[in-house]
């Protein structure tokens, strides 16, 4: 059902945002490198002037500067580099100023969900995952932004086409990409050389002989340590999809076929074998990676900096193609999204505007791990000398979760029994059939 919002007055919904920016501002709870430039181009303040200039409203352009509230969810790390590229947009041009609040990224959803039903203290410009774009289009809470895009020389032929794609409904295109994070494959330099292993593995065949060199077991130095919940979101859809199979089959839930079943045998067999210790806890793999103890880890883009904070010699890479049938890698993208309600036009035109400078100043988002999914960016210098340029390599073939609304509810019963599979506490096909009759329950509420 759709929800109408109820639209309070200019100087209400101003004092408001005040009261929310003074109470939610600040930077990521770890802190970040926050002394990294925007992107190291001078013609920075330049563009973003033009870019201005464009949009120009003449109501505005004599008086105090239009200010426009957005929200993020990068509450860790990441959060500083976004804070640095608004800084830089505010600094360079004097025509808009963004209010920029970060919400708690566990927590961001219940958040926008009660500011987009009551209209109070609601974001004019919001962060929002691509995959949950289709819910809140069919919930009536975001606007189309075909003719914000255009007024704003903003084309869909300057970003990488699959969220692109998937974020436009019935013809009208509602996110705008900042990156796409697609699962990919950190591993330890050190321990490679000091198994003769030259280059990352691409196949299922050199992963399997690779990781067999690289586990010691006297060292307690393990080849591949297999996560039993987080990041299993990304590295299951994975697999399934190099096998051949589906986790929505056009009418229901799939993710218990022989395929999908088939991989989770190929992860609790690597715990059967020694290459990776059993009941690995939550982030298990990843202290490990960092202790050197972990020679290969599949996660995301986002554990760039914490692996630079600690110093760690390694390397990033694609994904191998484990599974039999193709390559394929789930993803995430991060998208900017304007919600339904906001039509105060210097509003409307600032957000085009910041829109514009971000799609050819966003390196230092790239900065904290991210492939940027501006073609402006990717095709840059300085985004292809960063280490974790190759992952753009993957972006022809990622995938996103499946096109369904409320997929994350109908698809979290398998998280739950995927672990207890790896963990050797029940059969991978009973867990994966449990996981299938729990989502089938929760499509029928």
């Amino acid at each position: 059902m759709r929800k109408s919002v109820k639209r309070f007055g200019t100087l209400f919904l101003m004092l408001n945002i005040s009261a929310l920016v003074l109470a939610g501002c600040g930077g990521g709870n770890n802190g970040g490198n926050s002394n990294t430039a925007a992107s190291g181009n001078s013609n920075t303040t330049a563009n973003a002037n033009s870019n201005a200039q464009a949009n120009e409203q003449p109501a505005e352009a004599k008086g105090e500067p239009t200010e426009f509230l957005f929200w993020t969810p990068f509450s860790g790390a990441d959060g500083a580099f976004m804070k640095k590229i608004v800084e830089n947009y505010n600094a360079a041009q004097d025509q808009y100023k963004i209010k920029f609040v970060i919400q708690p990224n566990g927590e961001y959803y219940k958040q926008l969900d009660v500011a987009l039903s009551t209209g109070k203290e609601r974001p004019d410009l919001m962060i929002m995952h691509v995959d949950q774009i289709p819910t809140y289009v069919s919930k009536g809470q975001l606007q189309p932004l075909d003719d914000i895009a255009s007024k704003a020389g903003i084309n869909k032929t300057d970003y990488v086409d699959a969220p692109v794609q998937y974020s436009t409904i019935e013809n009208k295109w509602y996110g705008i990409p900042l990156d796409i994070h697609p699962l990919v494959m950190y591993y330890n330099k050190d321990l490679f050389e000091k198994a003769g292993i030259t280059a990352p593995p691409t196949n299922r065949a050199e992963f399997d002989a690779d990781v067999e060199k690289l586990t010691d077991k006297s060292k307690g130095q393990y080849g591949y340590v297999v996560p039993t919940l987080w990041p299993q979101q990304f590295i299951f859809p994975t697999l399934v999809w190099q096998n051949g199979g589906e986790l929505w089959n056009g009418s229901d839930v799939s993710y218990n076929s022989p395929e999908a079943v088939e991989m989770v045998q190929w992860m609790r067999g690597m715990v059967d074998k020694g290459i990776s210790p059993g009941n690995v806890q939550q982030d298990g793999e990843n202290t490990l990676f960092l202790q050197g103890k972990n020679a290969i880890q599949f996660n995301g883009p986002w554990m760039k900096s914490q692996f630079d904070e600690a110093g760690l010699n390694y390397g990033i890479a694609p994904v191998p193609q484990i599974g039999k049938a193709k390559q394929a890698v789930f993803a995430g993208s991060h998208n900017f999204a304007i919600p339904k309600d906001v039509t105060d036009a210097n509003v409307l035109a600032g957000i085009g505007d910041f829109l514009k400078y971000v799609a050819s100043n966003s390196l230092d988002w790239a900065k904290s791990g991210q492939a940027l999914a501006a073609k402006p960016m990717l095709e840059s210098a300085d985004f292809k000398a960063l280490p974790q340029s190759s992952i753009a390599d993957s972006f022809s073939y990622v995938q996103f979760a499946p096109n369904v609304l409320n997929w994350g509810k109908i698809s979290d019963p398998i998280w739950g029994e995927l672990s207890s599979a790896l963990l050797g506490k029940k059969d991978p096909q009973k867990a994966l059939d449990d996981a299938a009759a729990k989502s089938k329950q929760a499509m029928k509420k």
